[in-house]
């Protein structure tokens, strides 16, 4: 977790993005097996093909973590007051993630101050995967 300032942070401040490893099956296998979520789509190439796809592909979910890391690498877990994201795009195998955000809002809530973030997930081709934002405490 990172000693970041958050008070001193302005409106257009980028968080440190992160990068991962190419997606690949075993990625795939082993989020089945954390998250419970078995759907064949993920898993199994010939389901997947049935269902007009060339592959499987990633779960939404296993992006939407990887943002919760962007996020848990920046500020402690607790200070999170909102996280939410949309699914905008398909991530396949081979694809490497990089996680992003930016600072879009100061404000007050419920006698605390808060930062509202912008988050994305893309692709190495700059395909955006996951659009997003969270509310964090300062």
């Amino acid at each position: 977790m990172s000693t970041v300032n958050l008070a001193g942070l302005q409106v257009g401040d980028q968080l440190p993005e992160l990068t991962l490893e190419p997606i690949d099956r075993t990625t795939l296998a082993l989020f089945a097996g954390a998250s419970g979520d078995h759907n064949r789509i993920h898993i199994d190439i010939d389901y997947a093909r049935k269902a007009g796809m060339t592959d499987v592909f990633a779960h939404g979910m296993l992006s939407m973590a990887y943002l919760g890391r962007l996020l848990s690498n920046w500020v402690d877990q607790r200070q999170l007051r909102g996280f939410g994201v949309r699914f905008v795009g398909i991530t396949h195998l081979g694809h490497r993630i990089t996680c992003s955000g930016k600072v879009v809002e100061k404000f007050e809530a419920d006698g605390e101050q808060r930062l509202k973030v912008e988050l994305q997930t893309a692709s190495q081709y700059g395909d955006v995967k996951i659009l997003g934002d969270a509310v964090i405490a300062l």
